[in-house]
């Protein structure tokens, strides 16, 4: 862990309008770092991954980017240190856009209204078609590509805004064997660039493969260290209370979650 991570929440609890939320999280993400965020639906995982975004208010304790503490009211910029990539998006595949024109959107934030795209753009851009290895389909048309082919073209868009934070909700949600493996290939490099990673998710392969360590929520924060310490079976049945778990190295299962 470094001294300035680039993520520290600190006592935080973030809550809806409604009243449902997250609270007693206490968590650091250092540079190059990767934490698996595990829980049940309903369990506030989206809504701490939206609340690091500040899309959802934080009732609690504090959340520090970069070192630099963040307001507690909503707020629809994080400066473009925060990327977020959800688990669907609401982009119409018929739309007749090509995968760059869906990428060049990650860069409109730093463009502004009066400036078009420049060399600048166009190279972050094409380097982040490269990273989810999608580079030569740059001008196909999005709805023509896969589902899962899309999904990494998203992720190339949540990257081209070159974030130093990359949030991820579900990403391996009806991926086939081969964008799976290229999305774990990705993230690999993320880290390798320095970059940090939060990612929900219930597949325990993309936790090992990927992560350094797990944060078990369900309203609250239960647990959080090392991968091999935090995903225990013990662990995993009181975060998913109620439910019947089956936990392997590969795999968690509870009726409504199913990894692969």
């Amino acid at each position: 862990m470094t001294h300035s991570p680039v993520l520290r929440l600190t006592g935080a609890a973030f809550t809806h309008p409604g009243g449902a939320g997250v609270a007693g999280l206490d968590l650091e993400i250092g540079r190059g770092e990767a934490v698996a965020l595990i829980g049940p639906n309903g369990a506030g995982k989206s809504t701490l991954l939206k609340g690091i975004l500040g899309l959802v208010p934080r009732t609690a304790g504090t959340l520090e980017l970069g070192g630099a503490r963040a307001s507690e009211r909503p707020s629809h910029s994080r400066n473009g240190m925060v990327a977020f990539l959800p688990q669907s998006a609401e982009l119409d595949a018929d739309f007749p856009i090509s995968l760059e024109q869906v990428v060049m959107q990650g860069r409109y934030r730093g463009l502004g209204l009066l400036r078009w795209p420049g060399r600048a753009d166009r190279a972050a851009v094409a380097q982040a078609l490269d990273r989810v290895g999608l580079a030569q389909l740059a001008k196909r048309p999005f709805g023509e590509l896969s589902g899962g082919q899309r999904q990494r073209g998203l992720l190339a868009r949540a990257l081209a805004s070159q974030p130093a934070l990359l949030l991820l909700d579900e990403p391996f949600n009806g991926l086939d064997q081969a964008n799976r493996d290229a999305l774990v290939e990705t993230l690999r490099q993320l880290k390798a660039d320095g970059v940090a990673v939060l990612v929900s998710t219930h597949d325990l392969e993309l936790a090992r493969l990927v992560c350094d360590s797990v944060v078990l929520v369900n309203g609250t924060q239960l647990a959080h260290g090392p991968v091999d310490d935090v995903l225990t079976l013990g662990n995993v049945q009181e975060c998913f209370e109620g439910v019947e778990v089956e936990i392997d190295e590969h795999t968690l299962v509870v009726p409504g979650h199913e990894g692969h």
